[in-house]
């Protein structure tokens, strides 16, 4: 699953975004990948390792939710569902 989100811009500065994507590793285990920082600048990348695909979904899910409630919207999504209101 991947999602990317971006805020609505404020005057005179690039919007930020956030990248969300969940995959299986080599290990059996599932992968949580949160990419974010300022379009045309610096990122931040950060991992998350879960053995069950049901926490790592859980996981994707209230990550999606909270950037969401903070003002991003969803402006690509694969292979999942559009956030709930």
């Amino acid at each position: 699953m991947r999602l990317f989100l971006q805020q609505r811009p404020a005057a005179g500065e690039s919007p930020r975004y956030v990248q969300l994507t969940l995959q299986p590793d080599l290990f059996g285990g599932w992968e949580l990948l949160r990419e974010s920082g300022q379009i045309g600048g610096r990122a931040q990348l950060k991992r998350e390792q879960y053995l069950l695909q049901d926490e790592a979904t859980a996981a994707f899910e209230k990550a999606r939710d909270g950037h969401v409630k903070r003002g991003y919207l969803v402006t690509f999504a694969r292979g999942a569902e559009a956030p709930r209101p």
